[in-house]
């Protein structure tokens, strides 16, 4: 088993790592000293806006009044889309209670969290796909209250058709704010008096060190960093389509890899030859990210087998991962680390960034190997009871007692043998050693 690189990164997707931390570290101690004013400030520096950043009714219905019909029907269909599956999703998740001993039965409910608060980037593109992947998702796990942020747009004010998606998607506070001082704000509850209970949704690596750095403070959906592709292909891909794919996503930024995983030799020096063609006919704003991207982090890697592909594929834990080979129910059962998974040339990682309906906030830079994306699941809680009856106390109740005196807890071991006292008065049970020391 042979793995050879054709074309290897020259930077990892935490180069830049150090630098965002220390930035968010300094801006997250200013708001928390600062809360209000030093958001305002930061609106102000970074983003050069001064205006309201709630966004009132009133907008909303006047923005909506200007969207064209189709843009809202392209919206409205991606947004259903996403809901249907989150719904799908929450149908996997259910309440139940089983008698585990004569007499003790335990359960579980599933709770959606109260306030959550869902980012969707403005800087190089409007995001507009993001605004509605995070609010629908909350939407249909119940969520109370469902904050949203994006920042200004090119200088401007939000992007008016991210303003719909965040609104058509059901999102109750709107915000103009972008970056680590839009993070701050949910958390906080700034502005809304409403702490958020997690904070959802893509963001350049600033978003991304601020929502590990608050992270225990507030649930995050995934430590997350720049887009990654990976496409495993073999000899019967389709070497123009793997280019134009790996090209399609390197545009999100100057620091986000794409990489090719084959059997084929042949494949892969093609697809390297058509991918800087490629890269020269996009626009000037995706023709500068994706050949950053692409001189920088792309890889191309060569395996003598398809189980050398899968173990690599595995250990790299892609964000997206597309699989362009025959028998594709093989890579289905085999692969295990990715943020997920699109089957078969006809399915592209664009698709599902934007509307075929699984969500598009995924993790990134391995953290696929411990983690899957964003579902329902992550703002719905799992809380479990108990209940028992007299006689299984006591059953519990010694097992707890001597366990407890075992590990040298004696505390814990006296609030079971005061049950037993009261329900089972001259009864004598073996408790096990008192503890001493």
């Amino acid at each position: 088993m042979t793995v050879h690189y054709l074309k290897r990164a020259e930077k990892t997707p935490d180069t830049e790592t150090a630098t965002a931390q220390q930035v968010v570290t300094e801006m997250l101690a200013a708001i928390t000293t600062g809360g209000e004013a030093a958001v305002r400030h930061y609106a102000k520096t970074l983003d050069k806006w001064e205006g309201d950043f709630i966004v009132t009714r009133a907008h909303l219905d006047a923005n909506a009044a200007q969207v064209p019909a189709g843009v809202k029907a392209d919206i409205d269909f991606a947004i259903k889309q996403v809901a249907d599956f989150a719904r799908a999703q929450a149908q996997s998740l259910t309440e139940f209670q089983t008698e585990l001993h004569p007499g003790v039965t335990a359960g579980q409910r599933v709770v959606p969290v109260n306030v959550a608060g869902c980012y969707a980037p403005a800087g190089r593109y409007a995001h507009i796909a993001s605004a509605y992947m995070g609010v629908a998702t909350a939407k249909a796990a119940g969520v109370k209250t469902i904050l949203a942020c994006s920042g200004p747009f090119r200088g401007g004010p939000m992007h008016p058709y991210m303003m719909y998606a965040f609104d058509r998607a059901g999102a109750d506070v709107i915000m103009t704010l972008g970056g680590v001082q839009a993070i701050a704000t949910m958390a906080f509850g700034l502005f809304t008096g409403k702490p958020a209970d997690v904070i959802v949704g893509p963001g350049n690596k600033f978003v991304a060190e601020a929502k590990r750095s608050l992270f225990g403070k507030v649930g995050i959906d995934v430590f997350a960093g720049p887009t990654e592709v990976a496409v495993i292909a073999d000899e019967t891909a389709d070497a123009a389509i793997v280019a134009s794919d790996l090209v399609g996503q390197a545009e999100h930024g100057h620091e986000s890899p794409a990489w090719l995983l084959t059997t084929s030799e042949v494949l892969a020096r093609e697809v390297m030859a058509r991918v800087p063609a490629l890269i020269d006919a996009l626009p000037p704003t995706a023709r500068d990210a994706a050949g950053a991207a692409w001189r920088d982090y792309g890889e191309v890697i060569v395996c003598s087998t398809r189980e050398a592909v899968a173990e690599v594929s595995d250990r790299y834990a892609p964000e997206h991962l597309e699989v362009h080979t025959r028998d594709t129910d093989w890579w289905l059962q085999r692969l295990t680390c990715y943020g997920s998974l699109f089957l078969g040339e006809e399915t592209t990682v664009a698709y599902g960034d934007k509307a075929s309906g699984p969500n598009h906030i995924l993790p990134t830079k391995g953290a696929g190997r411990y983690s899957g994306g964003l579902s329902v699941h992550k703002f719905m809680k799992t809380l479990t009871w108990q209940r028992m009856t007299r006689d299984a106390a006591r059953d519990i109740g010694l097992a707890t007692a001597r366990i407890s005196r075992l590990e040298g807890m004696e505390a814990h071991a006296r609030t079971a043998d005061d049950r037993l006292a009261k329900y089972f008065p001259g009864q004598d049970f073996d408790l096990g050693e008192p503890v001493t020391v």
